[in-house]
């Protein structure tokens, strides 16, 4: 049996995400003061959802850090999914209210002031999101943290909403097309609420049990491949993904005439090749004789038990 916690050490990278958050939401909040910019104003409100959501991150990676107990005795990973899923809620929160303040803009045009302060004070905090997103992207990649990964999607969308809408008041400014403003706010809406239909379906798939991605299966496959060619045989291959951990069950079928300990020596070459060729994972294993018709019985996710005997 391999195993594989969460390191509490996660948690720091969201601290990081709820302090560039605090500093983002200043910087565009006075850029849409020194603007008057609809636009400006859209982009500090989905830094209000990023706080939210980094604020939840930490909660949440927290909760996903503690060991197993009698009542979660398959530990608390999915609470990463909660975080992620209530992301995506915020941001569709978030578009909904972008898109009404940009139509009551778009019935009533105002013009824009001190437009290119108010810009370069944008761009600071877009610059920041970036940095903070690039960290939090690579820290989720190495410990298979989708909570850290959807925050990351979330301020490199924040980074690209932030880039649009800088070039939108910009050009306001040189044009004069104040139309310009409120149209390029109701496209950060639309854009905002993909993000938070992918967050949301990423985490509906986690909490219902999705199997690992095919790119990891093949890893299994063959791995299994090589104990076939020892002797060995295997089915019942079930998976899924709790959040930053895996759990993998398989049957293997061993000569009958092996000893207990043989098959359970095997049974653990087998659970730490795997565990070692994918971190984070729990794999458990069940031996059956390979000679036994009944062994063949539970292939199927639902196990087939043989008839009663007769009385």
């Amino acid at each position: 049996m391999n195993s594989t916690t969460l390191p509490t050490s996660l948690t720091r990278y969201a601290w990081i995400s709820i302090a560039a958050a605090i500093a983002t939401i200043v910087l565009k909040g006075v850029a849409w003061q020194m603007t008057g910019s609809v636009g400006l104003l859209s982009d500090a409100i989905e830094s209000f959802v990023n706080l939210a959501g980094a604020l939840m991150a930490l909660w949440m990676l927290t909760l996903a850090a503690r060991p197993a107990d009698v009542d979660h005795a398959h530990g608390h990973g999915k609470a990463e999914y909660f975080s992620s899923a209530f992301e995506g809620f915020l941001i569709f929160v978030a578009a909904v209210s972008i898109g009404y303040t940009a139509i009551v803009r778009l019935m009533n045009p105002q013009p824009l002031d001190t437009v290119w302060v108010g810009l370069a004070v944008s761009v600071v905090a877009s610059v920041i999101n970036f940095v903070t997103a690039r960290a939090l992207m690579k820290a989720g990649r190495q410990h298979n943290s989708i909570t850290l990964e959807a925050d990351a999607h979330h301020l490199l969308t924040d980074v690209w909403t932030s880039v649009g809408v800088i070039a939108g008041v910009a050009l306001v400014s040189v044009t004069g097309w104040l139309w310009l403003d409120p149209a390029i706010a109701l496209l950060v809406a639309v854009n905002i609420v993909w993000t938070g239909y992918q967050l949301m379906s990423r985490s509906a798939a986690g909490l219902m049990d999705i199997s690992l991605p095919s790119d990891k299966l093949a890893v299994i496959e063959s791995l299994l491949e090589e104990f076939r060619k020892q002797g060995l045989d295997f089915h019942a291959l079930r998976t899924r993904q709790a959040g930053g951990r895996a759990f993998i069950t398989l049957h293997v079928l061993v000569p009958g005439q092996w000893s207990v300990q043989q098959g359970h020596d095997w049974a653990e070459r087998i659970e730490a090749a795997i565990g070692t060729a994918l971190p984070h994972t729990h794999v458990t294993t069940h031996l059956e004789p390979m000679e036994d018709p009944l062994s063949m019985n539970d292939q199927d996710l639902d196990r087939m038990l043989p008839p009663p005997a007769n009385p």
